[in-house]
């Protein structure tokens, strides 16, 4: 439990009032896991040694087999990352007209649809689990819609249940985009075997990753000798082309990554859910912040510490929070902001969507994410939520301070806090 007297005391401590930020490095979000080292070395020496760096090496082939062993899926086809990984399946799909998605996720879930000229129509979200939302997604379908991409956001399976109801009984194809949930389950079975197929991003910001990867994975044979055929040219066998295709090849040194994070995979969700449980104990009972739940039944990959900030209830606004939590070298980001549906070219294409998202346009408000992961410490969470406690505590002497300072650089050109907050030696803990 924290000592409100000790809190009250100390708001003037805060790098706003011009002292040395809680860290001297910048803490962010989704700063890259690193396995074994040496394991990873050892097979980069291989590579340079065989000189077999793309075009299906060895270590591709094995990731390949070992993601889908690891999914219980028939198909895994690496890719160059999760974004080609999209538009290839999209494609190979037959997706054309329309296809629903929500707003409420990364910009790289629609743009491969109008990448390839398919317009995304934007569905709201259950304010509950983030995820589209099966009642108000059928009210979106038209003629001219031919699938639905559900997006398992936060790692937390979307009504995949509700939405293969739908995409059966409308004659839809069904697609979802797993970036965020590598390693988690729904009823005890892995994400990546529902819908017609599903994407995972190994990017670097993700709990596992190859440095820059994706994966289609599916059960359809069809459709994954398709899917592997348009990621090398639509090559099959030398000099015979038979299909349309792009080159969206993973290289075997990213495979290699890949191989070497699989090895240390228990160890990364470890890790995660233990930074999730500490982040929970300490913002536990603070008034309007709100830390989203995961299923303890199920298995979950935990790389996400998103908060939801209730500003009439905290008495600060999210985005003064983050700011607050910036100037302390914490980089929180506000995930999704702004929506897909402000930004180009769909804020253009559709000015008036916002009245068809309420519940978007309310959570992108308020969402915001913490850093965690194997490169943050149980002392660097503890400050972090130190400094929230201090956010809520003193947000409208934070917010006024913040207002103020904002007013003076708008009338000055500097702000007031600009020399005193010059970095001094040695890290300050808010303890």
């Amino acid at each position: 439990m924290w000592d409100k007297t000790l809190i009250k005391n100390k708001v003037q401590d805060l790098a706003l009032w011009g002292n040395p930020p809680a860290f001297d490095d910048k803490l962010h979000v989704g700063r890259p896991n690193i396995g074994n080292r040496q394991h990873l070395i050892e097979r980069i020496n291989d590579i340079l040694d065989r000189r077999w760096l793309s075009n299906d090496g060895q270590y591709v082939q094995e990731l390949e087999r070992r993601v889908a062993d690891f999914v219980g899926v028939k198909h895994c086809i690496a890719t160059c990352n999760s974004t080609i990984a999209l538009e290839i399946v999209i494609r190979a799909l037959g997706l054309t007209g329309e296809v629903i998605v929500p707003s409420f996720t990364f910009i790289a879930t629609v743009h491969p649809l109008q990448w390839q000229q398919i317009t995304p129509i934007f569905c709201d979200i259950d304010p509950q689990t983030h995820a589209l939302d099966p009642r108000r997604l059928e009210e979106m379908i038209t003629p001219m819609t031919t699938g639905i991409i559900g997006v398992h956001i936060w790692g937390r399976p979307c009504a995949i249940d509700d939405l293969k109801l739908i995409a059966r009984r409308r004659d839809l194809k069904l697609l979802f985009d797993a970036a965020h949930a590598f390693g988690c389950s729904r009823d005890g079975r892995m994400i990546g075997g529902f819908g017609d197929a599903e994407t995972f991003s190994f990017h670097a910001t993700k709990f596992f990753n190859t440095f820059e990867g994706g994966a289609v994975v599916t059960n359809n044979d069809g459709l994954a000798a398709k899917v592997r055929l348009m990621r090398n040219f639509g090559f099959a066998g030398y000099d015979n082309v038979v299909h349309i295709g792009t080159n969206g090849k993973m290289s075997e040194v990213s495979a290699a990554m890949g191989l070497s994070s699989l090895e240390c995979l228990g160890e990364f969700i470890a890790v995660n859910r233990h930074n999730y449980q500490l982040y929970c104990q300490n913002l536990a009972g603070l008034p309007g912040v709100s830390l989203i739940a995961y299923d303890l039944e199920e298995k979950n990959n935990f790389q996400y510490i998103v908060l939801e900030i209730n500003e009439k209830i905290a008495g600060i606004s999210r985005d003064h929070l983050m700011e607050l939590l910036h100037r302390e070298n914490v980089l929180a980001r506000r995930y999704f902001y702004p929506g897909c549906h402000r930004m180009e070219p769909y804020a253009s294409c559709y000015p008036g969507a916002k009245r068809f998202l309420p519940a978007t346009e309310q959570l992108i408000e308020r969402v915001l994410t913490l850093p965690t992961g194997t490169a943050i410490s149980d002392t660097d969470i503890i400050t972090i939520c130190q400094i929230i406690h201090l956010a809520v505590t003193h947000g409208e002497e934070i917010t006024e301070r913040l207002r103020s300072i904002k007013t003076t650089l708008r009338t000055t050109g500097v702000s007031p806090w600009v020399k005193a907050s010059q970095p001094k030696a040695g890290k300050r803990v808010l303890i």
